[in-house]
């Protein structure tokens, strides 16, 4: 009989380590031994992130900035494009070891994750239609306001939304905040000036800007707070890199900075 319960024992004991190794959802391991880091991004933040519609893979100045830090480095990843909330999502969970999406650095956000040192600094503007007839913050009160979902720009409206006296409607992606304001569901919206303008100059997005850049913050690469600390200093040393050959003034080029 102690044998007979020794062999169920033994038994169970493989098969759970066998289904906690199938349940991982980062970091395999490639053929030489490696680690192959599973990174999450945002899919509609153009310039850094978006859909080539002709490749139809992901280009922007974030996947491109992470390419050359992973080639700099020497490491593998594999890149999940599926939004900004499940990003953070993802990297919370355990589900992906870090995420890369024009992600602010603040206070409130360091509490949950590490960030890398700063790769693009950007400030949030207020955005119209051509003929609107807001023309300045107070011109917003009673009005209905864009943002985007977990984002600096949707923090930054929360915090002048009172003084100014307008209400605010959030959406997932960018591109769908854009529509609500060309089709009018929406007065105007608050976006980063960088990926705005982008839209305006590179996409022919019919909106204007009517603000000046406020509440400039850095973008940070970002893994769970205590975790993956040699991932960060990969990055951080990457980036050093490609700055100094000259390779990360190339990217910005390549997206009109």
């Amino acid at each position: 009989m102690k044998k007979v319960i020794s062999l169920i024992l033994a038994v169970a004991m493989i098969a759970s380590v066998a289904m906690f190794a199938g349940c991982s959802g980062k970091t395999e391991s490639t053929a030489d031994g490696s680690k192959k880091f599973v990174i999450y991004s945002d899919n509609a933040f153009a310039p850094f992130e978006f859909l080539d519609k002709d490749t139809n893979e992901y280009i922007g100045v974030d996947m491109d900035i992470m390419a050359a830090v992973a080639k700099d480095q020497g490491f593998e990843y594999e890149m999940h494009n599926e939004g900004f909330d499940a990003s953070m999502g993802a990297v919370q969970s355990g589900q992906a070891d870090a995420m890369i999406a024009g992600m602010t650095i603040t206070d409130e956000r360091k509490e949950t994750f590490d960030f890398s040192e700063a790769y693009f600094d950007d400030g949030q503007v207020v955005v119209v239609k051509p003929d609107s007839k807001i023309k300045k913050l107070e011109d917003l009160k009673g009005k209905k306001i864009a943002c985007k979902t977990s984002t600096v720009s949707g923090e930054y409206a929360e915090s002048i939304k009172d003084k100014y006296g307008f209400t605010i409607d959030y959406f997932e992606g960018s591109d769908t905040m854009y529509q609500a304001v060309i089709t009018g569901s929406a007065d105007a919206c608050i976006e980063d000036f960088s990926v705005i303008g982008w839209a305006i100059e590179s996409e022919n997005v019919g909106l204007k800007i009517i603000t000046k850049p406020v509440n400039v913050k850095g973008y940070g690469f970002a893994v769970k707070k205590g975790q993956n600390t040699d991932l960060i200093k990969k990055f951080d040393a990457g980036l050093a890199n490609i700055k100094k050959s000259g390779e990360y003034d190339k990217i910005l080029a390549k997206y009109g900075y």
